[in-house]
């Protein structure tokens, strides 16, 4: 369960310091690195002159067929500069929403455009019904086999399937339909397309980050003869900028992560402040989030150090002392504490008191105290697993579930990303995420099980709590740990379509803020999809740093 804030496990109740066990976890692979500046020549000025050349071929296509302006959309999303111009594509996308309200839609569309014009409608929180593919159906109530003959169709019908809600049968046919067969005609089909369907089936577009798809889809943007020089420039430039804007806020980050000496002080834990940082960078990359991403950042490498305290380190006593004090929330607390506990509680009060600081400038304080609160229950959850440990007890699969949706952290990261975002959070968004929302829930869920399936034999080899696989096996005998899989993989299927249907409108708080969330999902698709990528450093998260972080687009 180590993922970056996921179920702490390993308490140990002896005092002894030869009797604590370690993960051996490996130490960071990018020493100093990120803390020089990394300047890459960027033209603003040719930057905002074609930025207004991209803004003036939306409105061009404004009275054109919606095939163009669904594609031309489409490549905004693709190439990751879909961001700059927001209300102009939510008002085209309105309007043609507005059509398939009125019934004044073109019904000759192909599988191709029909299935883009739901996905991007969808994505938007317009909820356009599924029946719309009732027409790619025979008479026996199946997909028509012909459409297999249409590779581009079959992929947009899959991206498109991945927004379905419960219900939405013909949606999971569409699903089985278009997997089973992309799959095996892998083989058959040349790059470039191979490698779009092969990508596809691996990180289907719903479930990607957006800079991380970018990078790719610029390079292949690049190869497409139908481009548009201008776009391709801008998609360029755009990503040298925000790469320039996120080194420079991750060498600041450094810095204080350095001065922390952690590394020194308590060597037993994970030094992951860069694949913190990326972390969060999928949570947002705008720039005018940047505030949010540094208090977050910091928020979530603290919650890193803490669970390995609880993980590997700290003593059941020690632990409830630690639990205490954080409950407390001050300073005078430190003394109760183990020579370890106290670096980490008073780098932990000092970045909530660096944020109340922040929030005191614009006369919103009262988020300080959400945010605190957050943490003090995430901590709390800790303690529980701790005290489940002790006790050798082991849960049954509702009682560890409902400690498990807190300790992976989600329910604090959503509460600690509203933060910093500006004035489109209100005390309300706040309240919203304490009630327990669905979507908190669902990404909590993503998260949890995922973790889980990946991470299992590797806690166990270090004598690691029960998972909540063993959990399940538990109190379901003789189930295999295969088939528990299965059944997680089933329950995450679940959460996604719980997620997708909290994002269609109207929507309990601003689309901005339920962004997080999806994306905090997307973060746990990417990260733990194949392995335990956080705890491990693995390719993936190795090759998103160096691709957002470090190499610049030529």
């Amino acid at each position: 369960m180590s993922n970056l804030v996921t179920s702490s496990s390993q308490y140990i109740a002896a005092t002894d310091e030869a009797n604590r066990r370690s993960a051996n976890y490996t130490p960071s692979i990018w020493g100093d690195r990120f803390l020089a500046p990394h300047s890459p020549k960027v033209d603003e000025k040719q930057f905002q002159q074609l930025k207004e050349e991209v803004r003036m071929m939306l409105i061009a296509t404004v009275d054109k067929p919606s095939t163009e302006k669904l594609r031309l959309i489409d490549a905004l999303q693709s190439l990751g500069v879909a961001y700059h111009f927001e209300n102009e594509i939510d008002e085209m996308l309105q309007h043609i929403h507005k059509k398939y309200k009125d019934n004044d839609v073109d019904d000759h569309h192909d599988l191709y455009t029909t299935a883009l014009c739901f996905r991007l409608l969808r994505q938007q929180g317009y909820d356009i019904p599924c029946d719309v593919f009732k027409k790619f159906k025979d008479n026996q109530g199946k997909f028509k086999e012909s459409l297999i003959n249409d590779v581009q169709g079959m992929l947009s019908l899959y991206e498109a399937s991945h927004l379905r809600v419960h219900g939405e049968d013909i949606l999971d046919e569409a699903h089985n339909f278009t997997t089973t067969h992309l799959q095996s005609m892998q083989t058959q089909l040349s790059p470039p397309l191979s490698e779009h369907v092969a990508h596809a089936l691996k990180q289907p577009i719903h479930r990607a980050l957006t800079r991380v798809r970018a990078r790719p889809c610029i390079s292949s943007y690049q190869q497409d003869a139908s481009r548009s020089e201008v776009l391709l420039s801008f998609a360029k430039l755009d990503f040298n900028m925000l790469q320039k804007l996120h080194h420079k806020e991750l060498s600041e980050i450094s810095g204080w992560w350095k001065d922390l000496d952690f590394k020194t002080k308590l060597p037993f834990a994970r030094d992951r402040i860069v694949e913190c940082y990326f972390w969060i960078l999928g949570v947002y990359y705008e720039p005018q989030y940047s505030l949010a991403r540094r208090i977050l950042t910091k928020v979530i490498s603290m919650t890193s150090i803490i669970d390995d305290i609880f993980d590997v380190h700290g003593t059941y006593e020690e632990l409830q002392s630690f639990t205490q004090a954080v409950e407390r929330w001050d300073i005078s607390c430190i003394h109760q504490l183990p020579e370890c506990m106290t670096y980490c509680y008073r780098a932990l009060l000092e970045v909530y008191d660096n944020i109340e600081k922040e929030m005191a400038k614009e006369g919103r304080t009262y988020r300080a105290d959400y945010a605190k609160e957050a943490m003090k229950i995430q901590v709390g959850s800790y303690f529980v697993e701790a005290k489940w440990c002790n006790e050798n007890y082991i849960p049954t699969m509702e009682e560890y579930m409902q400690t498990a949706l807190l300790s992976c952290g989600y329910f604090l990261l959503t509460t600690t990303s509203f933060v910093g975002m500006g004035d489109i959070v209100t005390k309300e968004a706040f309240d919203w995420v304490f009630r327990d929302p669905k979507i908190v829930k669902a990404a909590s869920t993503v998260n949890r099980l995922m973790d889980d399936i990946v991470s299992t034999e590797f806690e166990q080899k270090r004598g690691h709590v029960a998972s909540g696989i063993h959990c399940y096996m538990k109190e379901h005998d003789g189930v295999s740990e295969d088939e528990v899989c299965e059944l997680f993989n089933r329950q995450i299927v679940d959460a996604w379509k719980d997620i997708n249907q909290e994002l269609l409108r109207p929507t309990q708080v601003p689309m901005p803020l339920l962004t997080r969330v999806l994306n905090l999902a997307r973060v746990m698709d990417l990260l733990y999809r194949d392995e335990d990528s956080y705890t491990h450093v693995g390719k993936v998260l190795r090759d998103g740093i160096t691709s957002l972080l470090i190499d610049p687009m030529a």
